[in-house]
């Protein structure tokens, strides 16, 4: 490592230290104060300190740094933090503006910070809705005569802000005494250290930020810009999918502790309880366990509003127990009761008991806004007996996602903001301060001309910059020095150089390789899963000892491997009819059938090409024949029996379950049961029978892969 590099590393440690005093100063006065409950925080003197010695980079790192820490003592520190980061920032804009005046620059920041204190924070606390800094300006409004409502806020904010001009008076007071305890020397010496060159005499510095203060479109502003926009869209866009995916966990967490409530239910409340209640009502001796058992259900899932057992008779719901609602509002029904339902509610129930699959009823009447979940008590014929219910309240999501919106774009602010002074110190420090100072040595040669005194003077001026940025700047700076040792070639030079920084390689190539694979919406992991059923069937026949001289272990490995390839002709089908959401037409679907005579011509043209062997020919008979039937109704040749490849028939039986447990763009996955239901009818019809009892025969296999890829128990 360079002597220069170990210096900048060395230097760079330092300007933290005042970053860390800061902190530490801040932080231990506003403990000191927060535990005492005194309304005078006292905790920006370190943080406009920094930001005075050091720019608003450092000042804002102290700011959050600080409150990230003081969470410690108090939780919520860190949502101010922004408040905090922009006095910073303004603490270094004005005394840097106002640098010849220290009072006049501490008024006007003691102004600025304590109307940015005294607005922000209050309406802060009342947006997370927890306690302010002090009991005693709280105390302090009530006596006025204000205890809520608009005008409380406003009677809190004016008496919080004379308390932030008192604090924040007190805060410059300390740093103006701080600076004048420190000499001079060690100020300019630590503010020197901030750039990577030797900074400019501060009337020349002056000069040289009136002068890049007239460009046009500075390079500074093009970066904060820059840097902004793209502060905006990731905020907006971390808050838009953390909104849509809390919304979604909580409504599913909600929907998922209903059915909880119902399938513990389901499962410790018999038939025979059930007819005991509704034939002798509150006098069923069962009754009193069964509502306890309830109420201890509903109870223990703290998102269920109600929860209650309902049966059915000639269209009429009638109530067979229940719970009070959580909302402490709605009193329980008695048992026998005749109960209002909503047609919605008892079409779900009645979709449910037919044993269908129905998304979970969402209603929105005089109850408020519930998701309902039931299931059913059945008999041991069974019949059902009646119906549980349990209903969860949604209505308190939009005040948790306000309050989610609010303390997100509260902690990611000041995260932001952060991230927005680093990308502008950045950019000053490599770019904006020594082009700056670059520019304005180089237009003071240039007015030079002949005069060689002037030449000579600003030769040395350029050459004590010393910029030493490690990178374009660099070197440009190195070009320039030695271009002033001639006026002629230095001028020439410079534009050489000023073209060649202008220049801009794009150098973007976006190379696309997909062709087959990503087109088909539906795939998903089919080819991973009909390989894996593929397997499993071809060996359980191998075990039973069918097709015992074809199924060699040459043949299940060529099977296994090209198993992914029996849908390759659907390369040839169009987007339109792929990807088509609903059930296809008698046209669209002749298109579809396709896929097998152009799967096979592919591979047969690769075995011609590649001489593929077995493997290949086994892919070419899935590709071509795996929508064959055992009946002959199949296609693309009508094929029956063992006519039809057993590689194709095996497929057949793969490819078919998978599709039926799988969801489609124009269908929900089938139950396992329901699946295996119809491949059991397919026995003999659309498929081998041997295969089919194969695979029925390893349905524990099957259940594994299953489960795997649709990450639920079935």
């Amino acid at each position: 490592m360079s002597s220069r590099a170990k210096n900048l590393i060395r230097t760079r440690l330092m300007n933290l230290i005042p970053v860390v005093a800061g902190i530490i100063v801040n932080v231990v006065l506003s403990y000191f104060m927060y535990s005492m409950g005194m309304p005078f925080m006292l905790d920006t003197a370190g943080t406009i300190c920094v930001a005075t010695l050091l720019g608003p980079f450092y000042g804002v790192l102290t700011a959050v740094l600080t409150c990230f820490v003081s969470t410690i003592f108090f939780p919520y520190a860190f949502y101010y933090s922004f408040i905090y980061a922009f006095i910073a920032f303004f603490a270094a804009k004005i005394i840097r503006k106002h640098s010849d005046s220290i009072i006049k620059a501490s008024v006007r920041l003691v102004i600025i910070s304590a109307l940015l204190s005294g607005v922000l924070c209050p309406l802060v606390s009342r947006g997370l809705m927890i306690a302010g800094f002090s009991t005693i300006i709280n105390d302090a409004v009530i006596a006025i005569g204000f205890e809520s409502g608009a005008a409380y806020l406003i009677a809190y904010i004016i008496i919080n802000i004379l308390v932030n001009l008192m604090d924040k008076a007190v805060m410059c007071g300390l740093v103006i005494l701080i600076f004048r305890l420190i000499p001079n020397r060690i100020i300019d010496r630590i503010r020197s250290s901030r750039w990577l060159q030797n900074p400019l005499p501060r009337e020349e510095r002056v000069s040289a930020r009136r002068t890049s203060s007239g460009v046009r479109y500075s390079v500074r502003v093009r970066t904060a810009e820059m840097v902004v926009m793209t502060a905006l869209v990731i905020v907006i866009s971390v808050c838009w999918v953390s909104i849509k995916q809390y919304y979604s966990n909580e409504r599913a967490e909600r929907i998922s502790q209903a059915q909880g409530a119902v399938e513990m239910t389901v499962g410790l409340l018999d038939a025979e309880t059930v007819s005991s209640i509704k034939q002798y009502g509150e006098d069923a001796p069962e009754y009193e366990s069964a509502a306890a058992m309830l109420q201890k259900i509903r109870e223990s899932y703290r998102n269920v509003a109600y929860l209650y057992v309902v049966s059915m008779t000639g269209g009429v719901g009638r109530c067979v127990l229940d719970t009070p609602g959580m909302d402490g509002v709605h009193a329980p029904y008695r048992t026998g009761e005749v109960l209002e339902l909503e047609k919605e509610l008892t079409d779900y129930m009645a979709a449910v008991n037919a044993g269908a699959e129905a998304e979970p009823l969402e209603t929105n009447d005089s109850w408020g806004q519930l998701i309902a979940v039931t299931g059913t008590v059945r008999d041991r014929y069974g019949e059902t007996e009646a119906y549980v219910i349990a209903e969860v309240s949604v209505d308190d999501l939009r005040s948790y996602i306000n309050e989610f919106i609010l303390k997100t774009l509260l902690f990611v602010s000041g995260i932001v903001m952060l991230v927005v002074f680093f990308e502008l110190w950045i950019t000053e420090m490599y770019s904006t301060y020594p082009v700056s100072n670059l520019v304005y040595c180089i237009d003071s040669f240039a007015e030079a001309g002949s005069d060689q005194a002037a030449l000579d003077d600003n030769v040395r001026r350029i050459r004590k910059l010393d910029i030493h940025t490690g990178d374009e700047i660099e070197r440009l700076y190195q070009a320039i020095c030695k271009m002033t040792l001639n006026q002629a070639e230095q001028m020439r030079n410079i534009r050489r150089l000023s073209e060649s920084t202008a220049v801009m390689q794009d150098g973007l190539i976006i190379t696309m390789a997909d062709l087959v694979e990503s087109r088909d919406s539906d795939t998903g992991e089919h080819v991973q899963k009909t390989a894996a059923y593929v397997k499993i069937i071809v060996e359980a026949l191998k075990k039973k000892g069918y097709y015992a001289e074809k199924i060699t272990p040459k043949f299940i490995s060529d099977v296994v491997r090209s198993a992914p390839l029996h849908d390759v002709g659907k390369i040839n089908i169009p987007d339109g009819v792929l990807n088509q959401p609903r059930k296809l037409t008698d046209e669209e679907f002749e298109i579809m059938k396709t896929h097998t005579t152009a799967g096979k011509a592919i591979i047969e043209k690769a075995i011609s090409t590649i001489q593929g062997g077995n493997y290949l020919k086994e892919a070419r008979n899935m590709a071509g024949y795996h929508h064959e039937r055992w009946d002959g109704k199949g296609y693309p040749e009508g094929l029956h029996g063992e006519v039809i490849p057993l590689s194709a028939r095996i497929m057949a039986v793969a490819d078919v379950f998978d599709a039926l447990t799988s969801p489609r763009v124009y269908k929900p996955a089938f139950p396992i049961e329901k699946a295996l239901e119809l491949i059991n009818e397919g026995a003999g019809t659309q498929f081998d029978p041997k295969c089919v009892e194969a695979f029925m025969d390893s349905l524990p296999e099957v259940r594994v892969i299953l489960n795997k890829y649709s990450g639920k128990a079935v």
